[in-house]
């Protein structure tokens, strides 16, 4: 009955009764394979996990298949030919010229699997696109975008695909990978009339209550990433930095905090700072202003001279002003 229906379609199509023999076991392989995946996906999805654990295992079932197919396909396509390396060698050669761009993607793509610079969930800088990795493909991966118009590196909602050939090109940054946790620092600009030392002692209390939970923690993530990488820090403890400026003394919270939590904690730190320093008539914040003066008032006359004639600006709105 098959050879019947093979008889008739090499009559209307031309194509050879081999071909069609190679065409319909390439099929059956494919509808072999892709049942396999499935099957494995419904036992292993039974079991309770996370959703990052599912993503890798739909992941890593996707690559298996593709490549036990390929390699199945090619014995089938190229029967005559039955040393594997010179089937790959062929291939290679074949489009490599063609498709440079497709293979310098691969490329970057075993690459982030047998380094693994990064993995989905964590937070990177790839030249200056930021973000969150939320998918790894063959060609590209994707990430959550963070910053660009949105302040402190929070989500924009957009998704950037980024080719995986660009993690030879550019710097990667990792937020999570080896320590994973970030410097943050807080500036705090106070008048030269406040008491500066009671306002450090304000900050210190304030910033050392919000993180040195945090600061336990990194004390023993850094000795693990020490095993690996260079990585040491004399001091983990959050610490504030005192130095004058041109409008005041810049007082300068350093502390470590979660990379995606960076703004949740500016947010509560500045809280607790408003309502101390409320509370002291002797600290004020300082900002930026013009001050005018009486050149009468702010300068003596020498003896025997006459009175100078008063030279200033005296502001009287944001609009209009008038000379003395």
């Amino acid at each position: 009955m098959i050879a019947e229906w093979m008889l008739k379609i090499e009559n209307y199509t031309g194509l050879s009764i081999a071909l069609q023999q190679k065409l319909l076991y390439t099929l059956a392989v494919f509808a072999l394979v892709y049942l396999l995946r499935v099957i494995l996906l419904r036992i292993v999805f039974q079991s309770e996990m996370t959703i990052r654990l599912r993503y890798r295992w739909r992941k890593t079932t996707i690559y298996a298949s593709s490549i036990l197919f390929l390699l199945i396909a090619g014995r089938i396509w190229l029967d005559g030919i039955s040393n594997l390396m010179t089937y790959m060698g062929l291939l290679s050669a074949g489009v490599a010229v063609a498709l440079k761009h497709p293979i310098e993607n691969m490329a970057g793509w075993w690459f982030i699997l047998w380094k693994r610079p990064f993995e989905v969930g964590d937070r990177i800088q790839v030249g200056e696109q930021r973000g969150d990795v939320i998918d790894q493909r063959l060609m590209m991966f994707s990430l959550m975008e963070i910053g660009n118009w949105v302040d402190a590196e929070q989500s924009t909602g957009r998704v950037i695909h980024i080719p995986n050939g660009e993690v030879f090109r550019k710097t990667i940054a990792n937020y999570h990978h080896g320590f994973r946790y970030i410097w943050n620092e807080i500036p705090v600009l106070i008048t030269f009339e406040s008491d500066w030392r009671e306002a450090d002692k304000i900050l210190t209390e304030i910033v050392r209550k919000h993180s040195m939970n945090i600061s336990e923690k990194a004390t023993e993530d850094m000795e693990r990433a020490a095993q690996k990488y260079l990585i040491f820090y004399q001091k983990l403890t959050p610490i504030v930095y005192t130095s004058a400026q041109d409008s005041g003394v810049l007082l300068t919270l350093r502390y470590l905090c979660d990379p995606r939590n960076r703004r949740g904690t500016e947010h509560k730190l500045w809280r607790h700072i408003l309502a101390e320093f409320e509370r002291h008539d002797n600290i004020n914040l300082a900002y930026q202003t013009t001050r005018f003066y009486k050149a009468t008032e702010e300068s003596s006359p020498r003896p025997g001279s006459e009175p100078a004639a008063a030279v200033g600006t005296v502001e009287i709105s944001d609009r209009d002003s008038k000379k003395i």
